[in-house]
């Protein structure tokens, strides 16, 4: 995707998540290959075949695949608006539509609020990243606050 919206002030990503999520993958693929080694070995009653050890592996390339699409989540701000990327698709809103950021009771991450009561969820700043959450917060309202004027 290119850069349309121009440059970009400020862009934050989860720590945790991604952390965790790596883990998770590399998890998935060890024990999908190990399963995958052993299929032949163990006698388990079934004969398998080279290629049901190589569709076990498959398997746990696919599902790491997905574990991974949870280290996509990304928010920019800009001079024109907010971009927020979440697991799949991104969301670009203008300014003039933004209706400040907000982090519920209990939410497991932030969201970006526009008219009509939607939103637009921000996986990016998740409440597990404690700290580093925060700062994101302030540096958006930081950043909101230069390109709104007095509305906020």
């Amino acid at each position: 995707m290119s850069d349309s919206h121009g440059q970009w002030d400020f862009e934050v990503r989860s720590k945790k998540s991604a952390r965790y999520a790596w883990i998770a993958a590399g998890v998935l693929v060890l024990v999908h290959v190990t399963l995958a080694i052993l299929l032949r070995t163990s006698a388990t009653g079934v004969y398998f075949r080279l290629v049901d050890q190589f569709a076990m592996a498959g398997i746990g390339l696919l599902l790491a695949c997905g574990v991974l699409l949870l280290t996509r989540p990304r928010l920019r701000v800009g001079p024109s608006g907010i971009a927020v990327r979440n697991v799949l698709g991104e969301r670009f809103v203008e300014w003039d539509l933004e209706q400040g950021l907000s982090f519920p009771d209990g939410a497991s991450w932030a969201r970006v609020e526009l008219p009509d009561d939607e939103y637009v969820p921000v996986m990016a700043i998740q409440a597990n990243d404690g700290d580093h959450a925060v700062h994101a917060v302030r540096k958006f309202r930081e950043l909101e606050a230069k390109y709104t004027g007095s509305r906020t």
